[in-house]
């Protein structure tokens, strides 16, 4: 049975997911270092932005962007990449161009993979980007989801972190976009390094607090429930490097207490052994489902796990789109994940075939 989330119908929209959040340009060292790279492969990415570039790309659903970027070839390039996987690029806020970037940036993403026992680096730079400074009232919000109409709205603690101008902004877009009508869906990614300059911890709790009144469908793994809202686990060894799935359920029961707009929670499940071997899987709840769990997939191997949650989310917000039940959405989004984690680069180069026939039981045996 699927979750009763109140979807406005597609006939009355003209997109059916955006995301509000920063894309930036990611530089990828390949097998290297950064620190010692002679050469750089590019790509685009951004934790919001990956959500519906995988709706779009590979689930084909109609998706755009709500971002900012500054107007020189930085700023298009960036643009052309958007372009390439399909999503509408009609909203970007186009910043005009100083010469040397004094008030306006765009965000560079340099991060390397790892391998064995050498973790996933990155080093961003971002600080003074466009979109950071980028007000709600930037955008004709009324147009957007009153007139044009959206279905889904997908943004997260990433941008919401960026600057004290963003996290307001994430406030009051959600709130327009929650009068029209729209479902919507937040990534808490509790990133300290991003809220240090702005107030830290104490800051993140207070931005996300005022968010999830907002929020249908909330993704977070237990660090962040924690971190960025300020459920404390009970009960739990602090040793060990994955959630039991009581103590997980009982936390997410005490969040949905707290805001009972949300129908659904979910979190992916990664037993970090080596930065190429994972265990992966991914569990949500729902107040008519309870906890349901996805397929445990031991032993996952793993080529770029940049993405991997984003395209877990996608894959999740997809089902849920589709009028799958729980237990079958949850699954899309550990597959999709679990196949994004396969390529290099932030956003999924998956196919909606794979992702069914894994979610579904499928193997990695050769198809002909």
């Amino acid at each position: 049975m699927s979750v009763d989330l109140g979807l406005k119908s597609a006939e009355d929209c003209q997109w059916d997911a955006l995301s509000l959040g920063e894309i930036m340009l990611r530089l990828d060292p390949g097998d290297g270092r950064v620190r010692t790279a002679r050469e750089f492969k590019v790509w685009e990415g951004g934790g919001e932005y990956n959500v519906v570039r995988g709706l779009r790309k590979v689930f084909g659903l109609r998706s755009g962007v709500l971002t900012a970027l500054v107007d020189n070839e930085v700023g298009h390039l960036v643009e052309d990449f958007v372009m390439q996987g399909g999503v509408d690029t009609s909203l970007i806020r186009w910043v005009a161009n100083d010469g040397v970037g004094r008030t306006a940036r765009n965000g560079l993403n340099f991060v390397e993979r790892g391998y064995g026992v050498r973790g996933s680096v990155g080093a961003s730079d971002r600080g003074h980007t466009a979109i950071s400074q980028t007000k709600a009232s930037d955008w004709d919000l009324d147009e957007i989801f009153v007139k044009k109409g959206v279905r889904w709205l997908h943004t997260g603690g990433i941008y919401a972190a960026l600057s004290e101008t963003s996290a307001q902004a994430v406030i009051d877009v959600c709130k327009a976009a929650k009068e029209s009508g729209t479902l919507i869906s937040y990534d808490l990614n509790y990133r300290p390094s991003l809220w240090k300059s702005i107030g830290g911890q104490a800051k993140a709790q207070e931005v996300n607090r005022a968010v999830a009144p907002y929020v249908d469908v909330m993704i977070g793994n237990e660090e962040d429930f924690t971190a960025a809202l300020g459920f404390e686990i009970e009960g739990v060894d602090e040793n060990l490097t994955v959630l039991p799935l009581d103590s997980f359920k009982n936390m997410v029961e005490r969040v949905a207490a707290a805001y009972p707009n949300l129908k659904v929670i979910g979190t992916t499940l990664r037993g970090v052994k080596s930065a190429t071997i994972n265990d992966w899987s991914a569990i949500a709840w729902s107040k008519e489902d309870g906890l349901v769990k996805a397929t445990q997939r031991d032993d996952l191997m793993i080529f770029d796990r940049v993405g991997g949650g984003d395209s877990f989310a996608s894959g999740l917000v997809y089902g849920l789109i589709s009028g799958a039940d729980l237990e079958t959405a949850v699954n899309y989004g550990a597959a999709h994940g679990a196949l994004a984690m396969t390529t290099p680069g932030d956003t999924s180069m998956a196919t909606k075939a794979e992702v069914l026939k894994l979610a579904g039981g499928g193997s990695a045996r050769v198809d002909r």
